[in-house]
């Protein structure tokens, strides 16, 4: 048998093999017992589209090298799977199929769980969690109902972003350049009652968290958050409107420039524009709104695009100096943004000074930049200057000073005060489709809004299916009338549940706190279980979840936190960004024919050499591209490494320290290299010493010591232990020809020894204006006096200096040493 297995590595047989005793073993399941400290390392669970792509391959490759190399280093893991699986997809799928949207959802979670147990992920299934599932998604209603009670869902009339395709509302964060993320159509606005969370609540809490998790987040990451959250300081401002009890409240970031503002801009799709409006000017206001409600956010706030409004036959009054200007709703002023009105300052806002030249409105200077009048020019001046045409502020030069005096001179009238705005608006969660979590609310014609009572939970879904799925503008379930109609909770009489389904990105804001209590039927989950596995130790997932999913989950957790569910603020201690698999230096797509087969790859090459083909390619946040890779390349090296185990001679349990030195201390700087390497999360260079390491034991084995020296033996279990992180398979099969006990996922770790660790002399380059001239053999702790002396005293550099003086010594001992003559 044994020179059978020496030949060749089977990569089907091992395969099934593995996959099998993993599962019987229960080799992944953590302990959980507290003998050792926890780790919870997670991936951003997947959506069941189909199969896994190439993009999985990758991202799970990832984590599971982060989960086996902290098991491996003696650490309880808990690495668990699940589905993300409510979705339009779905949706979509059953009606074209005729059938439910559950049918398509499992079918595709089964053959993905297969595919996660082929690609050999140190996965803990006992925790499996599917989002739509009753047994779920009743804590979701759960948590949507304590969210209620603390006044952070709320239910309001306002324009949305509207997929006149997939007829369902969008979130600010789903419209991706004016158009649907998921199915590309142009989004257009329309006017509906929905629920949001009130995550602006949670702004300036979801900046100041950063400082938790600045060392373990990619910085490009909170810099998206920062940039979406969007804080702004500044002032809030009254101007009196004419015909109007209550003055209109604008918030602006340069309050100092208040007497330069000549008019006054509404968004046309506010309620305020229609308020304001004078009768006379009725009909052009509401033709203007129906052409403002064709164009896209991303439209509408375009530097290039003409400016257009119309006047509302009202003026307001500047509160610094009561000067009447004109307003006007002008579709580059949007709704949702402050107060949904703006003071307009044209001679220092580009936009406005647009819009002032082609309504001919006044344009007042009042900061000197040194830059030419604008009025003049046509480019405003958005810079700091001295104040002029400003009463008190004339002769300030400071912003900060005068924005402060401005905002004094308000307070003390009560005409304005100093201001925090953000950008981030509230989270819009209805969704006008059916295969989603159920909203658990009643609406009673006498009583309002009524929760569902807890013990009612969950409310669960409807049987439809095919046709009655179709998009009519509302929810499927308004259709479903049986359903739809109950007892009010409260009074009793008759009433209706509220017909819309709420956003994935609820369920997905919660899941990592599930997997902590799996199967728990008293509430979301223990707080104790949580307490001991969280905040997760790595997350890995891409970087286009970074203001849609990972800001919600970390306002989940905050929520949580002060509903004293959970004892801290932020989810997530360490984040990994994955990059993009590419092939011909683009996204693969079935347009452009780029595509790659992820079972292809693994029917024709292995598990093993595809896993280890994309953890090899790069650093794992760099985007890969396939066509420039191997697995053939990797697939050879495994067999080549697998033999390496078959020649070794020596017994299990031999004494290391009577091996080869020489390869014991290369063994032994390759575990400090790899262990280095892993730490920092560089797992490409791990990967590459541990192919240095096989190289230098097959020499050792060739033409050195011999397959019987026990440093040969430790060499091979090192090389094993560490090629278990990225190719489990060939590593059982070699751990086991090593003559160990299954599983080598619960090896140890290997500890360089110290002593191993020092050389006995490295080799110093010399240099003389930039060129090598000489290397020298030193010991590692040589003097910067000594390294100098040696290298001026040899025979090439001096033959090269000729004498000349010597301006500067550069000393890097004891690599370097770089000489400029004078």
């Amino acid at each position: 048998m044994r020179d059978e297995i020496k030949t060749s590595y089977d990569a089907v047989r091992a395969q099934e093999r593995w996959q099998q005793f993993w599962e019987q073993d229960n080799t992944f399941t953590p302990i959980d017992d507290g003998s050792k400290e926890r780790r919870y390392v997670l991936d951003m669970f997947s959506y069941p589209s189909g199969d896994l792509h190439m993009g999985h391959a990758e991202a799970f490759a990832i984590g599971d090298v982060v989960a086996r190399y902290w098991r491996l280093k003696g650490y309880d893991v808990m690495h668990p799977i699940g589905w993300d699986s409510f979705g339009l997809p779905a949706e979509n799928a059953a009606i074209a199929r005729d059938s439910h949207p559950a049918d398509w959802t499992y079918a595709n979670i089964e053959t993905q769980a297969n595919s996660y147990k082929r690609y050999g992920l140190s996965l803990d299934w006992s925790r499996r969690l599917h989002t739509s599932d009753p047994e779920y998604y009743r804590w979701t209603q759960w948590l949507f109902l304590r969210f209620y009670e603390q006044g952070l869902a709320y239910r309001k009339d306002s324009f949305v972003n509207w997929c006149p395709k997939d007829q369902t509302v969008l979130a600010n964060e789903q419209v991706v350049n004016g158009a649907c993320e998921r199915c590309g159509a142009t989004v257009t606005k329309r006017k509906l009652t929905q629920w949001y969370f009130k995550i602006s609540d949670y702004a300036q809490r979801l900046l100041d968290d950063m400082k938790q998790i600045e060392q373990g987040w990619p910085e490009r990451v909170l810099a998206m958050q920062r940039n979406w959250i969007g804080r702004s300081q500044g002032a809030y401002v009254d101007f009196k409107i004419e015909g109007r009890d209550e003055p209109v409240t604008v918030f602006t970031t340069r309050p100092d420039t208040l007497y330069g503002a000549t008019f006054f801009v509404v968004a046309p799709d506010s309620d305020l524009a229609a308020e304001l409006c004078a009768p006379a000017q009725r009909d052009a206001f509401n033709s203007y709104l129906e052409e403002t409600k064709k164009a896209t956010e991303i439209e509408r706030q375009s530097t290039e695009r003409p400016k257009t409004g119309v006047f509302l036959g009202v003026h307001a009054v500047n509160p610094v100096n009561d000067e009447l200007i004109p307003v006007y709703a002008a579709d580059y002023v949007l709704s949702d943004y402050g107060t949904g009105a703006i003071m307009a300052v044209p001679a220092h806002d580009q936009r406005d000074l647009d819009f002032a030249k082609t309504y001919q409105l006044p344009v007042r200077m009042v900061l000197d930049t040194g830059l030419p009048d604008p009025a003049a020019s046509g480019v405003a001046t958005p810079g700091d200057g001295a104040y002029v045409t400003s009463a008190a502020l004339d002769g300030l030069t400071d912003k900060t000073a005068g924005v402060a005096k401005m905002c004094e001179w308000l307070e003390e009238r009560g005409l304005g005060k100093a201001a925090i705005t953000y950008r981030l608006r509230d989270w819009l969660l209805s969704r006008q489709r059916f295969w989603g979590c159920p909203i658990p609310i009643i609406h009673c014609p006498g009583c309002g809004e009524v929760p569902v009572p807890d013990d009612q939970l969950p409310v669960t879904l409807p049987d439809l299916r095919g046709a009655a799925l179709t998009p009519k503008g509302v929810s499927p379930l308004a259709s479903a009338t049986e359903w739809k109609s109950v007892p009010c909770p409260r009074c009793g009489a008759p009433a209706e549940r509220d017909a819309d389904t709420m956003d994935t990105f609820v369920d997905s804001s919660w899941y990592f706190f599930r997997y902590c209590s799996p199967g728990y039927t008293e509430g979301p989950f223990r707080s104790e279980d949580v307490a001991k596995w969280m905040p997760t130790a790595q997350y890995v997932g891409g970087v286009e979840h970074a203001t849609m999913h990972l800001l919600y989950a970390r306002f989940f957790t905050k929520v949580l936190y002060d509903l004293g569910l959970v004892g801290f603020t932020e989810p997530f201690s360490r984040l990994l960004n994955q990059g993009q698999v590419i092939n011909k230096g683009k996204a693969m797509s079935k347009s452009l024919g780029n595509g790659v087969d992820l079972g292809q790859q693994i029917d024709a090459f292995g598990v093993d050499a595809v896993r280890m083909t994309v953890v090899f390619a790069g650093p794992p946040e760099d985007d890969i591209d396939w066509a420039d890779l191997s697995p053939a390349s990797s697939l050879r090296f495994l067999q080549r490494v697998y033999r390496l185990a078959a020649d070794v001679a020596s017994a299990p349990g031999a004494d290391f320290n009577t091996g080869d030195l020489a390869l014991r201390q290369t063994t032994h700087r390759g575990i400090s290299a790899m262990t280095e390497a892993l730490d920092s999360q560089r797992f490409n260079v791990a990967v590459a010493r541990i192919m240095e390491l096989v190289n230098a034991t097959r020499k050792a084995i060739d033409s050195g010591p011999g397959g019987g020296d026990p440093a040969v033996r430790e060499a091979a279990e090192a090389i094993t232990i560490a090629l278990s992180l990225v190719a489990p398979y060939v590593a059982e099969e070699m751990w086991e020809l090593l003559g160990h006990t299954p599983s080598v996922a619960n090896a140890r770790w290997p500890h360089p020894d110290p002593a191993l660790l020092t050389q006995e002399s490295v080799t110093c380059v010399v240099q003389v204006q930039g060129k090598v001239r000489a290397k020298l053999e030193v010991t590692p702790t040589v003097t910067e006096e000594e390294l100098t002396a040696l290298a001026l005293a040899d025979p090439t550099v001096q033959r090269t200096l000729a004498d000349r003086p010597i301006r500067k010594v550069v000393v890097r001992p004891p690599k370097l040493v770089s000489i400029v003559p004078g």
